[in-house]
């Protein structure tokens, strides 16, 4: 019954008690882990599904929920840390590639401009 919000009336401290509530309504935090951290993690559920712990009890040894775990099984399943080092460096790279020819396009694009006009 405390994660309802009061009842709705007209009295100002009422009104305050809703806006506190509001305030006080706590987020689950989302910590962002990188790939190698969640390679790593990976590694532990292994670890503790090989001692005959479940993958619930696995998953939650490690402090992230199964959907997580699956998410993160299905991308980076068979990735060593060294293959997850590689890929953000290629990431990085195509992204800046990727720059470069939006740069290269638009310029083309602005002398073609220019040069249909007739002067």
């Amino acid at each position: 019954m405390g994660d309802l919000p009061p009842k709705p009336c007209t009295s100002i401290k009422v009104r305050k008690n809703m806006i506190n509530w509001k305030k006080g309504r706590k987020k689950m935090g989302k910590q962002n882990y990188t790939m190698e951290q969640i390679i790593v993690k990976l590694r532990e559920v292994e670890l503790y599904c090989g001692q005959g712990k479940t993958v619930a009890e696995a998953v939650r040894q490690i402090g992230v929920s199964e959907q997580t775990y699956y998410r993160w099984r299905s991308k980076y399943g068979g990735m060593s840390t060294s293959d997850a080092k590689r890929l953000k460096e290629v990431e990085k790279e195509n992204a800046r590639l990727k720059r470069l020819v939006a740069d290269l396009s638009l310029e083309n694009a602005v002398l073609k401009d220019v040069n249909s006009k007739n002067f």
